[in-house]
């Protein structure tokens, strides 16, 4: 029986120093090619996920200077939306080519518009705290906020003003049963670009709403849902580390899950960095006793050959 593993992207694997669409797809190629050792020989069933703040920023931002009567912006969740579809071509580029490359031609790569429900009465609706979008000088944020009265604007690290929206937890993914015939019939499948589009629910449908659901928590929910034997998430080291860029700082191996719950609560990691990754690493394991593992994308040779990175795992009973 097949491995079923739901990879999730960190923002090096799309975003470089050159923001145009051809530098943001090529750098997409070398991602394509490094993930290709999990599948290659492997009898694996894989769904990659992504992040897509710099797209939605960038897109939002083109919305804004073009706002008018006639050409009115896009709300947020359908910016997520067109971003996934644009991320989602960019990877099927990508991956259809690496995939020939290593002798797998005849797997097809399958991008999905995917809808996260989150709960209406979620807290973080009450507080918005996840920036998106350029940041502002005082006068300009001034101008924005008359032109957008309802928009939360804050001062980021002292590098000028950006606008916050709300970031409440995935409850579910829409589109879950739709993606395990798709990895069963061997296709590879992209879903849950930017943590998905956000939805709540009403009357027999869905509504879109103003806001960003966290990449990794919604790769977590995603790993549940399809019933996937390992949750992979990769960043930019390929360790997590205790005390990081102190002098006693400590990589983690092998972890039982409540020690790095522990570590989690005891503030070991930073928020907006580590923290969100470690604390969807350990919802997974801790709903479905399976194993979660953080590393970097240089390392995946070194991961599938021994297993290389953190490891999350099930206490032992």
């Amino acid at each position: 029986m097949a491995k079923r593993i739901v990879v999730a992207l960190g923002g090096n694997a799309i975003l470089t120093s050159d923001p145009t669409a051809q530098a943001q797809s090529m750098a997409l190629n070398k991602t394509a090619a490094q993930l290709m050792p999990l599948i290659k020989d492997n009898d694996v069933e894989m769904v990659v996920t992504h992040g897509n703040g710099p797209q939605v920023s960038n897109l939002l931002l083109q919305q804004l200077e073009s706002n008018s009567v006639k050409n009115p912006a896009i709300p947020l969740d359908t910016a997520v939306a067109m971003t996934q579809g644009q991320i989602g071509y960019w990877m099927a580029q990508a991956f259809t080519e690496a995939l020939a490359n290593n002798g797998m031609s005849d797997v097809p790569f399958v991008s999905v518009v995917t809808r996260t429900v989150v709960d209406a009465n979620d807290e973080a609706f009450k507080n918005p705290t996840k920036p998106i979008g350029p940041f502002y000088s005082q006068e300009e944020a001034k101008n924005i906020q008359t032109q957008y009265p309802d928009w939360k604007l804050i001062e980021d690290s002292g590098r000028g003003y950006r606008r916050v929206v709300p970031s409440p937890l995935p409850l579910k993914i829409v589109e879950a049963n739709a993606i395990k015939p798709l990895l069963e019939s061997s296709a590879l499948v992209t879903v849950s670009g930017g943590g998905g589009i956000p939805v709540i629910e009403k009357n027999k449908g869905y509504q879109g709403v103003e806001a960003v659901i966290d990449k990794d928590f919604s790769a977590a929910k995603l790993a549940e849902l399809v019933d996937a034997d390992e949750l992979v998430i990769f960043t930019s080291v390929g360790d997590v580390f205790l005390n990081f860029g102190k002098p006693n700082q400590k990589a983690l191996g092998v972890v039982p899950v409540s020690e790095m719950r522990q570590y989690l609560e005891e503030g070991y990691f930073a928020a907006g960095s580590m923290k969100p990754k470690v604390a969807a690493a350990v919802a997974f394991v801790e709903n479905t006793g399976k194993q979660a593992t953080i590393t970097s994308l240089e390392n995946v040779e070194n991961f599938v050959k021994s297993g290389a990175g953190t490891r999350i795992v099930p206490d032992l009973v």
